[in-house]
């Protein structure tokens, strides 16, 4: 079985195809297909070319699912034992993961469009596995849609004997942690969680009221928690890594050219961040980075990732926010010229992951790794603020006329106020990162 590959060409060129081999003694999972119909040829493009490119659907025997197209450079149809098809209980449904490349816009997709795709179904129980082809969409086409392929499914009794063990995922962290800079004028640091139950009751300290030791946290005294979990059919490990930090700081908003200090909006004792590496189990090697932002944030393949100190990719800390970002820069949180200020730059202050750190869950790893007390600890981080955030958001509307409603629109998380939940009671910890 193998499959073609596509990728947007904005990026440098990375990325695989699994290919299958059946060695059952009946020789009837993988079989060749019965045809294959034209989708689509570049001839009528009207551009310079090498040469003209022609995409092929195979058309798959009944009871078999066809699992990507063949590209090829002439107009004569593939051999039918070029691709193989999948038996139907080995595979899964799919669902687009990223716009390659299309006739229509991406956005309003009335045309020819290509996709990477993905299983539909995600998460640490799911057996879906990604083979890394692409799927051609055209919705006034029924036979382009997500029936027209599948993906893999792993069907192995002893699936989890490819995850790796606990030697081997300190190992791999060691490889892979990543470099997490901080602004130049951040304030608020992280800590371990030991440090903070210590001196979280200490707020201030007599005659140094302007010092507030738990708001900067300690980052000598930092460590990251690591929880592991099986991805894709435990084909990817993906490695969770979570950042405490004790105070998150009031944000800014941005209006075309002007910075707006929110005042107290955004504060709140206690804040959580993580990062996820996604590692291949058939090689090792780090497939892509889950950066979190607040209530969303989203996966970098390693190509487009920046690595220093060898396979550490970089990290950029958003200031008092902490939102994790693969670059530095500004990142505007928001639709139009109105948005909340993300702001991050690489500065010396700098928190190698790899340094200090706990795993603290790994529910496949059993008995070998136990969870601290605090991990289940299901209430927020921090006490409710005590100021009113109704009012907060009046006074900034009076500095930036049509903010409110936007204001109101932001997740909790971004407007403060109360502090967060602990890792284990995130969605994206049994779950998945989306």
């Amino acid at each position: 079985m193998a499959t073609s590959y596509g990728q947007s060409n904005n990026r440098l060129l990375s990325g695989s195809v699994l290919v299958a081999k059946d060695d059952t003694d009946n020789q009837d999972l993988l079989i060749r297909p019965v045809d294959y119909n034209l989708i689509w040829t570049s001839e009528s493009l009207g551009i310079k070319q090498d040469t003209n490119g022609y995409i092929w659907l195979p058309i798959a025997p009944e009871g078999y699912h066809a699992l990507g197209h063949i590209v090829t450079n002439t107009e004569h149809k593939p051999p039918i034992d070029k691709i193989r098809c999948a038996r139907s209980d080995f595979t899964d449904e799919i669902e687009n993961q990223t716009w390659i490349w299309g006739l229509g816009k991406e956005s309003n997709a009335n045309e020819l469009n290509y996709f990477t795709i993905m299983p539909m179904n995600r998460g640490p129980q799911q057996m879906g596995v990604c083979v890394g082809s692409f799927i051609a969409q055209n919705p006034n086409n029924p036979s382009l849609s997500h029936t027209a392929l599948a993906c893999l499914r792993n069907k192995k009794p002893n699936y989890l004997s490819s995850m790796p063990n606990i030697q081997q995922i300190e190992t791999l962290f060691q490889a892979y942690s990543p470099l997490i800079y901080f602004h130049p004028k951040e304030t608020y640091l992280p800590s371990s969680v030991n440090w903070f139950f210590i001196n979280g009751g200490l707020l201030y300290t007599k005659g140094d009221e302007s010092n507030p030791k738990v708001k900067k946290g300690d980052l000598k005294e930092t460590q990251v928690y690591l929880h592991i979990k099986p991805m894709l059919g435990a084909t990817y490990t993906d490695i969770q890594i979570w950042v405490f930090y004790p105070f998150n700081g009031g944000a800014k908003a941005k209006a075309v050219f002007i910075n707006i200090p929110l005042g107290k909006i955004g504060e709140h004792v206690g804040d959580w961040e993580h990062l996820t590496l996604r590692i291949s189990n058939f090689t090792g090697e780090l497939q892509s980075v889950y950066f979190s932002a607040h209530r969303g944030g989203s996966w970098v393949t390693v190509s487009e990732l920046e690595f220093n100190g060898g396979n550490k990719p970089c990290t950029y800390s958003s200031l008092h926010g902490h939102a994790m970002y693969s670059k530095p820069g500004l990142v505007l949180q928001g639709k139009g010229t109105i948005g909340i200020h993300n702001d991050t730059a690489k500065s010396k202050i700098l928190m190698d992951t790899g340094v200090g750190f706990e795993l603290v869950a790994g529910e496949y790893l059993g008995n070998s790794v136990v969870e601290p007390p605090w991990l289940n600890y299901c209430r927020e981080w921090g006490p409710k603020v005590s100021y009113d955030l109704g009012d907060e958001i009046k006074k900034v509307g009076k500095l930036l006329p049509g903010i409110e409603k936007f204001m109101k629109s932001l997740p909790k998380e971004v407007l403060g106020e109360e502090g967060p939940t602990g890792p284990k009671m995130k969605r994206s910890w049994d779950g998945v990162e989306v």
